[in-house]
């Protein structure tokens, strides 16, 4: 039995969620998924029992937006431990170190489980790191040890409520996931607050509308120190219009259905095949990074070579924080930049294989139904080789056109991270064609009995 097993296995141990008896109706499961939203942002308010308010702080980083964080609250850790099992799996699975096979339900279910057992087991170990660590303390204050404890516990309970809420959006008392809708929540705060967000008697810290009302003088095309301006307003508008754009293009592949008289029809790839994946997965790589670094830096001392080399690494893959920034120090936003770039190819590639999405399986599906490629004889393995000439550029392409949007969305300093923005865009398309499916199978039953739906 290997490790996947025991995972696996062990989170039937776990208290879960069952699915509905019968599939609710599209406003019912709405309301449940607003139901949790309004949960995360509860608990995303409530400070944790023990830490000083000084723990709070409203600084946003890369960590926050992709792990939906709050510091100094209860979603202290977020959505972080779940990505980030999902993020080990996928990766162990990609490099073909566990042996697994996703388009298998049974196979699916336990990779399903030993996620959910690995975010739990994370879960602990992240809280007790970020207790250690002393982040949650201001400099000389002193935590019992019954209030640490108390931490470590309020940090586990918290996230395993998290990871309960998205087993509930998943198994179909709401749509999408947790991960998704907190990531969406998370990035449309920051960016209503970027741009309307105001305190009193603090000196600049207020979004860019009342920058622009309150001092007429101040240069808000670039302000310093990552307060944000007009420019992050200005690229965040262009990068949304661009991302809406190349979502609706594609890349389309004639085929013929034997089983259908020879009709000729179209398969219709997405021109951003990778979809917003290679940037979800290299933004958890980098805010994973930024949540050990403290703790390394308290544990091995500022002056270690282990924490030297460690901070430099996060240092030059972690984002600018605007123009200013970035022209600041042009050598880190060039490596920042080709790193990114590198690394989006190379998370984009392991998703296709990982996904299904290559061309062998997508050659499978094809062949199983019942289409062919016109003038070709009905072979998978010539059905893969043509395949291979479309979706591996695609790949490519779209991995490095998503990188390049980051990149340039951080440098320009838009609002929510550029990440953060390429992530919320692609939620958003998601949840509107989801919400559009479930729609057309309500309003017209024969299409749910053509499509298998119960």
């Amino acid at each position: 039995m290997g490790a996947l097993d025991v995972l696996a296995n062990w989170s039937s141990y776990l208290p879960t969620i069952k699915k509905p008896k019968q599939k609710l109706t599209l406003y019912r499961r709405l309301a449940w998924t607003g139901i949790i939203l309004v949960i995360y942002l509860i608990m995303a308010n409530i400070p944790l029992y023990g830490v000083p308010t000084q723990a709070l702080t409203s600084t946003i980083s890369l960590q926050n937006i992709i792990f939906a964080s709050s510091a100094g609250t209860l979603m202290q850790l977020g959505i972080g431990p779940i990505v980030t099992s999902g993020l080990i799996l996928e990766v162990l699975a990609g490099a073909k170190i566990i042996d697994i096979d996703l388009s298998n339900p049974d196979d699916q279910l336990k990779f399903t489980g030993a996620m959910k057992t690995l975010a739990v087991i994370l879960a602990v170990v992240e809280s007790v790191v970020v207790m250690l660590s002393g982040e949650l303390f201001p400099v000389g204050f002193s935590a019992s040890l019954l209030v640490k404890v108390l931490i470590v516990i309020q940090l586990t309970f918290a996230s395993f409520l998290v990871i309960l809420m998205d087993e509930a959006l998943q198994k179909g008392w709401g749509l999408g996931s947790a991960i998704s809708l907190f990531i969406l929540a998370g990035v449309a705060q920051t960016v209503i607050w970027d741009m309307f967000g105001f305190i009193p008697h603090i000196a600049m810290d207020f979004g860019v509308i009342p920058a622009i009302i309150i001092d007429k003088n101040l240069l808000v095309f670039a302000r310093p120190n990552g307060f944000p301006d007009l420019t992050g307003l200005l690229s965040t508008f262009a990068i949304i219009i661009l991302l809406v754009y190349l979502n609706g293009m594609r890349v389309e592949i004639p085929v013929t259905s034997s089983r259908l008289r020879g009709i000729r029809s179209r398969i219709p790839l997405q021109f951003i095949y990778v979809t917003n994946i290679p940037i979800l997965l290299l933004a958890i790589l980098v805010a994973d990074l930024q949540l050990f670094e403290t703790p390394i830096e308290r544990f091995l001392g500022a002056g270690s070579i282990v924490y030297k080399g460690y901070a430099d690494l996060v240092y030059y893959l972690s984002p600018p924080n605007g123009i200013i920034s970035a022209s600041i120090n042009p050598l880190k936003t060039v490596i920042f930049a080709i790193t990114w770039l590198i690394l989006s190819i190379l998370f984009g590639y392991l998703w296709v294989e990982v996904a299904g999405l290559n061309p062998s399986s997508q050659a499978e599906q094809l062949i199983s139904g019942g289409m062919e490629i016109p003038g070709m004889r009905r072979n998978p393995k010539i059905l893969e080789s043509v395949l291979s000439r479309y979706i591996y550029p695609l790949t490519v392409l779209s991995s490095l056109i998503v990188g390049a949007i980051a990149i340039v969305a951080a440098i320009f300093g838009s609002f929510g991270t550029g990440a953060g923005i390429l992530l919320a865009v692609g939620i958003i398309y998601q949840y509107y064609s989801m919400i559009s499916y479930e729609r057309a199978l309500e309003a017209y039953p024969l299409i749910r009995r053509i499509m298998g739906e119960k």
